[in-house]
């Protein structure tokens, strides 16, 4: 098991506690130390890495329950936004594909149209760090987006419910 400095280390992360400059993410590095490390101790055991846990532990969102449910859920908890913020958690629709949904965080805000998410379980059992979106929705308002799922390859459209900001 990785220390927390470590794991900073292996993530690229210089100067774990200082605020980013330029194109690094602004999420918490600490935050994002113990979520990876909670999913490599899954991996470990051989359980599975979901989205849901991983969200939870690098936002600080306390929602319970499937993906899907989250956005009808923090709507009484949260501030909820149709407009991406670093540290928001983006919640995803349920679809044919993805019956359960799916949450990622947002680590970066790239441009009006593009950004980077920090999540679980997109690639099976996997954390993904980083990873571009783009928002492909006619009216710029985030409701589609398509994901890098691998360098320079994007996938489907999936519909988006919005953004769940964590507590102060």
């Amino acid at each position: 098991m990785l220390s927390g400095l470590m794991l900073c280390a292996v993530l690229g992360l210089t100067a774990c506690g200082e605020m980013p400059n330029g194109n690094e993410s602004a999420i918490d590095p600490h935050r994002r130390a113990f979520a990876v490390s909670e999913a490599q101790n899954l991996q470990a055991r051989g359980a599975r890495v979901w989205c849901v846990p991983f969200a939870r532990n690098l936002s600080g969102v306390e929602i319970r329950g499937n993906a899907k449910t989250w956005w009808g859920k923090a709507q009484d908890e949260f501030q909820v936004s149709k407009t991406p913020t670093v540290g928001a958690v983006m919640a995803f629709s349920a679809t044919s594909s993805m019956p359960l949904g799916h949450v990622a965080v947002v680590s970066e805000l790239v441009s009006d149209r593009m950004m980077r998410v920090d999540h679980a379980n997109w690639h099976r059992n996997k954390v993904s760090l980083g990873m571009n979106v783009i928002d492909v929705s006619a009216e710029n308002d985030w409701s589609k987006v398509r994901l890098e799922s691998n360098p320079g390859a994007y996938g489907s459209v999936y519909p988006i419910t919005g953004f769940i900001r964590p507590n102060a």
